[in-house]
């Protein structure tokens, strides 16, 4: 009798710990929030505002706000470009959506992920398994130089 009340015991201990890791590890998923906000290129010479879709319900859009280009130049460069439209979040990720490289105007289907504070946007063609991943990480406040950004939301933390 003894042998199997020990074994309940450890089933019951199994199964806590269990359900423990499957909560810490849902956690760890960011809500869909977690996208919003300044988030500057890998390469840092852009910075993209990533926020509520204006013209569609629901979806993530992603627009540049500020160009490396644009302020070496002098020129308007990709400033207010629109890159990125994700339609729907699940399983901790923006998907159904595209992006577009504005330097040559190739479109791609996309995948958008927070994890420990970066964005990562997974640009691809056909399967997202033969894509690219570019990281961003988040800023509070946009650099000088786009003309397409009022010069009240430079510098302002978001």
């Amino acid at each position: 009798m003894a042998m199997k009340s020990n074994f309940r015991l450890r089933g019951v201990v199994f199964f806590t710990m269990l359900g423990i890791s499957i909560n810490l590890m849902a956690d760890e998923v960011a809500a869909p929030q977690a996208a919003n906000g300044y988030w500057r290129t890998a390469e840092n010479d852009g910075v993209v505002d990533f926020e509520p879709c204006k013209d569609v319900a629901g979806a993530l859009c992603g627009t540049v706000v500020w160009d490396d280009d644009a302020t070496l130049t002098g020129a308007q460069g990709s400033c207010g470009a629109l890159i990125a439209r994700l339609k729907n979040y699940s399983d901790g990720a923006w998907r159904d959506g595209w992006a577009i490289d504005p330097r040559n105007g190739q479109h791609y289907k996309a995948i958008l992920r927070v994890k420990e504070g970066k964005l990562a946007m997974r640009s691809y063609i056909g399967t997202e398994l033969l894509g690219e991943t570019e990281n961003f990480v988040q800023v509070d406040k946009i650099p000088a130089g786009c003309k397409s950004v009022s010069t009240a939301a430079a510098g302002v933390a978001k």
